[in-house]
């Protein structure tokens, strides 16, 4: 079983180490959606090869794609997922109490949870189409 609090899971709260990850980042200069800006707000870069400016928060594992240079990222960030805790944030995290910490790994965790289960879910209903698909074809004598 994976322990709770393990230095690694903590790794990416620390806005330097997000910065680090928005290493080719399509937006630099002159723009709203900086590496600090989107690293400010949560995020890190996590680009696929058709996708190169995708985010993801590492608290709320909300990702985000198709950004403009005028996109503001905390703005961004609360519309597309108002009940992240850390963009409610009033503090660094690096200044938050031991209760806010564990409080944030938490939802971190109810998030990540979250996010399994829908795909758990997702490939359950995917299956089941499938095998559904070849039961009909069975009773009908299709196949």
């Amino acid at each position: 079983m994976e322990e709770l609090f393990v230095e690694e899971s903590f790794k990416m709260f620390i806005y330097e180490n997000r910065l680090k990850t928005f290493k080719g980042w399509p937006f630099d200069e002159d723009c709203k959606c900086t590496p600090e800006n989107m690293a400010k707000a949560g995020f890190i870069h996590t680009p696929s090869d058709n996708s190169p400016d995708v985010a993801m928060c590492v608290f709320c594992l909300k990702e985000l794609e198709g950004w403009e240079p005028d996109d503001d990222p905390a703005k961004e960030h609360k519309s597309h997922s108002p009940s992240c805790h850390f963009i409610s944030l009033k503090k660094r995290v690096e200044d938050l109490t031991v209760e806010e910490f564990i409080k944030l790994q938490l939802e971190k965790n109810i998030c990540e949870v979250g996010k399994k289960y829908n795909e758990a879910v997702t490939k359950f209903r995917e299956a089941a189409s499938v095998k559904r698909a070849k039961i009909v074809k069975l009773a009908t004598g299709e196949e």
